[in-house]
Protein backbone atom coordinates (compact mmCIF):
# COMPACT_ATOMS: atom_id res chain seq x y z
CA UNK A 1 0.00 0.00 0.00
CA UNK A 2 1.49 3.35 -1.00
CA UNK A 3 1.64 6.36 1.29
CA UNK A 4 -1.09 8.27 -0.61
CA UNK A 5 -3.59 5.41 -0.30
CA UNK A 6 -2.86 5.09 3.41
CA UNK A 7 -3.36 8.81 3.93
CA UNK A 8 -6.72 8.74 2.16
CA UNK A 9 -7.87 5.88 4.43
CA UNK A 10 -6.88 7.82 7.54
CA UNK A 11 -8.75 10.91 6.28
CA UNK A 12 -11.83 8.83 5.52
CA UNK A 13 -11.79 7.25 8.98
CA UNK A 14 -11.45 10.66 10.60
CA UNK A 15 -14.34 12.01 8.55
CA UNK A 16 -16.55 9.06 9.53
CA UNK A 17 -15.68 9.51 13.21
CA UNK A 18 -16.57 13.20 13.03
CA UNK A 19 -19.87 12.44 11.29
CA UNK A 20 -20.82 9.87 13.95
CA UNK A 21 -19.92 12.32 16.71
CA UNK A 22 -22.03 15.08 15.14
CA UNK A 23 -24.94 12.67 14.66
CA UNK A 24 -24.75 11.62 18.29
CA UNK A 25 -24.63 15.25 19.39
CA UNK A 26 -27.59 16.05 17.13
CA UNK A 27 -29.55 13.25 18.83
CA UNK A 28 -28.73 14.80 22.19
CA UNK A 29 -29.79 18.25 21.01
CA UNK A 30 -33.03 16.95 19.53
CA UNK A 31 -33.78 15.06 22.74
CA UNK A 32 -33.06 18.19 24.79
CA UNK A 33 -35.29 20.30 22.53
CA UNK A 34 -38.11 17.77 22.73
CA UNK A 35 -37.77 17.87 26.50
CA UNK A 36 -38.22 21.63 26.45
CA UNK A 37 -41.27 21.35 24.18
CA UNK A 38 -42.84 18.78 26.48
CA UNK A 39 -42.16 20.99 29.49
CA UNK A 40 -44.55 23.72 28.26
CA UNK A 41 -47.64 22.07 26.86
CA UNK A 42 -50.70 23.64 25.29
CA UNK A 43 -53.13 22.08 27.78
CA UNK A 44 -53.71 22.70 31.45
CA UNK A 45 -53.51 25.89 33.48
CA UNK A 46 -52.02 29.09 31.99
CA UNK A 47 -48.24 29.44 32.35
CA UNK A 48 -47.21 33.11 32.71
CA UNK A 49 -44.41 34.24 30.41
CA UNK A 50 -43.74 37.38 32.46
CA UNK A 51 -45.67 39.77 34.72
CA UNK A 52 -48.61 41.24 32.76
CA UNK A 53 -47.66 44.84 33.44
CA UNK A 54 -46.95 47.76 31.11
CA UNK A 55 -43.29 48.46 31.84
CA UNK A 56 -41.74 51.89 32.14
CA UNK A 57 -39.65 51.13 29.07
CA UNK A 58 -42.76 50.34 27.05
CA UNK A 59 -44.48 53.51 28.26
CA UNK A 60 -41.60 55.57 26.87
CA UNK A 61 -41.70 53.61 23.63
CA UNK A 62 -45.44 54.19 23.32
CA UNK A 63 -45.03 57.93 23.72
CA UNK A 64 -42.93 58.00 20.56
CA UNK A 65 -45.53 56.18 18.46
CA UNK A 66 -48.28 57.68 16.32
CA UNK A 67 -51.81 57.57 17.80
CA UNK A 68 -52.84 54.64 15.57
CA UNK A 69 -49.90 52.54 16.72
CA UNK A 70 -50.47 53.55 20.34
CA UNK A 71 -54.11 52.47 20.16
CA UNK A 72 -53.18 49.16 18.54
CA UNK A 73 -50.49 48.35 21.08
CA UNK A 74 -52.60 49.26 24.11
CA UNK A 75 -55.69 47.42 22.92
CA UNK A 76 -53.57 44.30 22.32
CA UNK A 77 -52.19 44.67 25.84
CA UNK A 78 -55.68 45.16 27.28
CA UNK A 79 -56.91 42.01 25.52
CA UNK A 80 -54.03 40.15 27.20
CA UNK A 81 -54.94 41.66 30.59
CA UNK A 82 -51.82 43.80 31.06
CA UNK A 83 -52.19 46.02 34.11
CA UNK A 84 -52.16 49.64 33.09
CA UNK A 85 -53.28 49.13 29.48
CA UNK A 86 -56.94 50.03 30.01
CA UNK A 87 -55.94 53.00 32.17
CA UNK A 88 -53.69 54.33 29.42
CA UNK A 89 -56.45 53.91 26.85
CA UNK A 90 -58.82 55.91 29.06
CA UNK A 91 -56.17 58.59 29.58
CA UNK A 92 -55.42 58.99 25.86
CA UNK A 93 -58.81 58.37 24.26
CA UNK A 94 -59.85 62.01 23.90
CA UNK A 95 -56.53 62.91 22.32
CA UNK A 96 -56.95 60.10 19.78
CA UNK A 97 -60.41 61.24 18.70
CA UNK A 98 -60.39 61.73 14.94
CA UNK A 99 -56.71 60.70 14.75
CA UNK A 100 -57.17 56.95 14.61
CA UNK A 101 -58.99 54.81 12.06
CA UNK A 102 -60.92 51.61 12.68
CA UNK A 103 -59.12 49.68 9.97
CA UNK A 104 -56.36 47.13 9.50
CA UNK A 105 -54.74 45.89 12.70
CA UNK A 106 -56.88 48.06 14.97
CA UNK A 107 -60.10 46.77 13.43
CA UNK A 108 -58.95 43.16 13.90
CA UNK A 109 -58.07 43.86 17.54
CA UNK A 110 -61.44 45.56 18.03
CA UNK A 111 -63.27 42.46 16.82
CA UNK A 112 -61.18 40.35 19.19
CA UNK A 113 -61.86 42.74 22.06
CA UNK A 114 -65.61 42.55 21.51
CA UNK A 115 -65.43 38.80 22.13
CA UNK A 116 -63.20 39.08 25.21
CA UNK A 117 -64.34 37.42 28.44
CA UNK A 118 -63.69 40.67 30.32
CA UNK A 119 -66.29 43.42 29.85
CA UNK A 120 -63.63 46.05 30.60
CA UNK A 121 -61.82 44.95 27.45
CA UNK A 122 -65.06 45.19 25.47
CA UNK A 123 -65.62 48.66 26.94
CA UNK A 124 -62.12 49.70 25.83
CA UNK A 125 -63.01 48.50 22.34
CA UNK A 126 -66.17 50.60 22.36
CA UNK A 127 -64.28 53.70 23.47
CA UNK A 128 -61.76 53.22 20.65
CA UNK A 129 -64.56 52.69 18.12
CA UNK A 130 -66.26 55.95 19.11
CA UNK A 131 -62.94 57.80 19.03
CA UNK A 132 -62.08 56.40 15.60
CA UNK A 133 -65.36 57.71 14.19
CA UNK A 134 -65.05 60.95 16.20
CA UNK A 135 -68.40 60.37 17.92
CA UNK A 136 -68.94 62.37 21.08
CA UNK A 137 -70.64 61.02 24.18
CA UNK A 138 -73.26 63.65 25.03
CA UNK A 139 -77.07 63.69 24.78
CA UNK A 140 -76.67 66.12 21.88
CA UNK A 141 -74.51 63.60 20.03
CA UNK A 142 -77.16 60.95 20.61
CA UNK A 143 -79.80 63.35 19.27
CA UNK A 144 -77.80 63.86 16.08
CA UNK A 145 -77.30 60.13 15.58
CA UNK A 146 -81.01 59.45 16.03
CA UNK A 147 -82.03 62.28 13.71
CA UNK A 148 -79.69 61.02 10.99
CA UNK A 149 -80.99 57.47 11.50
CA UNK A 150 -84.59 58.68 11.09
CA UNK A 151 -83.74 60.76 8.04
CA UNK A 152 -81.39 58.57 6.03
CA UNK A 153 -81.79 54.88 5.22
CA UNK A 154 -78.18 54.68 4.05
CA UNK A 155 -76.01 54.09 7.07
CA UNK A 156 -78.98 53.30 9.33
CA UNK A 157 -77.46 50.00 10.43
CA UNK A 158 -74.35 51.79 11.67
CA UNK A 159 -76.36 54.49 13.44
CA UNK A 160 -78.43 51.89 15.32
CA UNK A 161 -75.23 50.16 16.43
CA UNK A 162 -73.82 53.48 17.64
CA UNK A 163 -77.00 54.27 19.59
CA UNK A 164 -76.35 51.07 21.53
CA UNK A 165 -72.70 51.98 22.10
CA UNK A 166 -73.59 55.45 23.39
CA UNK A 167 -76.25 54.02 25.68
CA UNK A 168 -73.65 51.65 27.08
CA UNK A 169 -71.30 54.53 27.79
CA UNK A 170 -74.00 56.18 29.92
CA UNK A 171 -75.61 58.49 27.37
CA UNK A 172 -79.39 58.38 28.00
CA UNK A 173 -79.46 54.58 28.05
CA UNK A 174 -83.23 54.39 28.67
CA UNK A 175 -83.96 56.68 25.73
CA UNK A 176 -81.51 54.70 23.61
CA UNK A 177 -83.35 51.46 24.45
CA UNK A 178 -86.76 52.96 23.62
CA UNK A 179 -85.40 54.18 20.29
CA UNK A 180 -83.87 50.81 19.40
CA UNK A 181 -87.08 48.98 20.33
CA UNK A 182 -88.97 51.11 17.83
CA UNK A 183 -86.62 50.01 15.07
CA UNK A 184 -86.71 46.42 16.31
CA UNK A 185 -90.27 46.31 14.88
CA UNK A 186 -89.23 47.59 11.44
CA UNK A 187 -90.32 45.52 8.39
CA UNK A 188 -86.74 45.30 7.13
CA UNK A 189 -84.77 42.35 8.53
CA UNK A 190 -81.43 44.16 8.32
CA UNK A 191 -82.81 47.11 10.29
CA UNK A 192 -84.22 44.84 12.98
CA UNK A 193 -80.91 42.99 13.09
CA UNK A 194 -78.90 46.08 13.94
CA UNK A 195 -81.51 47.34 16.37
CA UNK A 196 -81.13 44.03 18.24
CA UNK A 197 -77.33 44.28 18.09
CA UNK A 198 -77.63 47.77 19.57
CA UNK A 199 -79.87 46.50 22.38
CA UNK A 200 -77.33 43.79 23.20
CA UNK A 201 -74.61 46.45 23.43
CA UNK A 202 -76.55 48.57 25.94
CA UNK A 203 -75.78 46.25 28.85
CA UNK A 204 -78.72 47.51 30.95
CA UNK A 205 -81.11 45.48 33.08
CA UNK A 206 -84.03 46.62 30.92
CA UNK A 207 -82.39 45.25 27.79
CA UNK A 208 -82.68 41.65 29.05
CA UNK A 209 -86.47 41.60 28.85
CA UNK A 210 -86.31 43.30 25.45
CA UNK A 211 -83.99 40.65 24.03
CA UNK A 212 -86.21 37.88 25.44
CA UNK A 213 -89.23 39.41 23.76
CA UNK A 214 -87.43 39.67 20.41
CA UNK A 215 -86.19 36.11 20.77
CA UNK A 216 -89.73 34.84 21.26
CA UNK A 217 -91.64 37.06 18.83
CA UNK A 218 -89.48 37.99 15.84
CA UNK A 219 -90.51 36.12 12.67
CA UNK A 220 -86.92 35.88 11.38
CA UNK A 221 -84.84 32.90 12.58
CA UNK A 222 -81.71 35.01 12.07
CA UNK A 223 -83.00 37.77 14.36
CA UNK A 224 -84.07 35.24 17.00
CA UNK A 225 -80.61 33.71 16.93
CA UNK A 226 -78.95 37.12 17.33
CA UNK A 227 -81.20 37.91 20.30
CA UNK A 228 -80.22 34.59 21.89
CA UNK A 229 -76.53 35.40 21.34
CA UNK A 230 -77.04 38.80 22.98
CA UNK A 231 -78.53 37.08 26.02
CA UNK A 232 -75.90 34.35 26.20
CA UNK A 233 -72.47 35.80 25.40
CA UNK A 234 -72.50 38.69 22.94
CA UNK A 235 -72.75 42.36 23.89
CA UNK A 236 -72.30 44.08 27.23
CA UNK A 237 -74.53 42.23 29.69
CA UNK A 238 -72.82 41.07 32.86
CA UNK A 239 -72.96 37.46 34.03
CA UNK A 240 -75.44 38.49 36.73
CA UNK A 241 -77.71 40.13 34.17
CA UNK A 242 -77.55 37.09 31.89
CA UNK A 243 -78.59 34.87 34.79
CA UNK A 244 -81.78 36.91 35.22
CA UNK A 245 -82.86 35.63 31.79
CA UNK A 246 -82.64 31.99 32.90
CA UNK A 247 -86.18 31.55 34.35
CA UNK A 248 -87.79 32.78 31.13
CA UNK A 249 -85.40 30.76 28.96
CA UNK A 250 -86.30 27.64 30.93
CA UNK A 251 -89.96 28.33 30.25
CA UNK A 252 -89.27 28.87 26.54
CA UNK A 253 -87.40 25.56 26.38
CA UNK A 254 -90.77 23.77 26.46
CA UNK A 255 -92.83 26.43 24.67
CA UNK A 256 -94.84 24.59 21.97
CA UNK A 257 -95.20 27.80 19.95
CA UNK A 258 -91.48 27.77 19.18
CA UNK A 259 -89.99 25.64 16.45
CA UNK A 260 -87.36 22.98 17.16
CA UNK A 261 -84.46 25.13 16.04
CA UNK A 262 -85.44 28.01 18.32
CA UNK A 263 -85.73 25.62 21.27
CA UNK A 264 -82.22 24.38 20.42
CA UNK A 265 -81.03 27.99 20.69
CA UNK A 266 -82.73 28.22 24.09
CA UNK A 267 -80.71 25.25 25.34
CA UNK A 268 -77.53 26.63 23.79
CA UNK A 269 -78.09 30.02 25.45
CA UNK A 270 -78.67 28.36 28.83
CA UNK A 271 -75.52 26.30 28.50
CA UNK A 272 -73.47 29.33 27.44
CA UNK A 273 -74.75 31.34 30.40
CA UNK A 274 -73.83 28.53 32.77
CA UNK A 275 -70.56 27.78 30.97
CA UNK A 276 -70.99 24.01 30.93
CA UNK A 277 -72.74 21.25 29.03
CA UNK A 278 -75.47 19.23 30.71
CA UNK A 279 -76.44 15.93 29.16
CA UNK A 280 -78.44 14.15 31.87
CA UNK A 281 -81.97 15.29 31.18
CA UNK A 282 -84.24 18.26 31.74
CA UNK A 283 -84.71 17.84 35.51
CA UNK A 284 -80.99 18.04 36.28
CA UNK A 285 -80.65 20.76 33.67
CA UNK A 286 -83.22 22.98 35.38
CA UNK A 287 -81.96 22.19 38.88
CA UNK A 288 -78.47 23.33 37.95
CA UNK A 289 -79.52 26.92 37.33
CA UNK A 290 -80.09 29.49 40.03
CA UNK A 291 -80.13 33.27 40.18
CA UNK A 292 -78.48 34.80 43.23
Amino acid sequence: MNQGSWGRRIALAAALATAFALAARADVLVAAWEGLVDLIGIEGEPVPASPAVISGHEVKELQALAPQAQAERLLERAINHYDGAATMIAKNIDGWRGKIAMEGTLNGLFLTAMNANDLRVRAAGIELYLAAYDIGKTPEDLDRIMARCDREADGRSHELWVVGLLGNRGVDSRRALDYLLRWANDPEVDTRHWAVEGIAMLGTDDSVASLLRVFHDDPSPFIRERAACGLAQHGMLTQRQRLTAVPELLRLKDDPSLDDKTREWVVQALQDIRGERLENGARQFEASFSVD
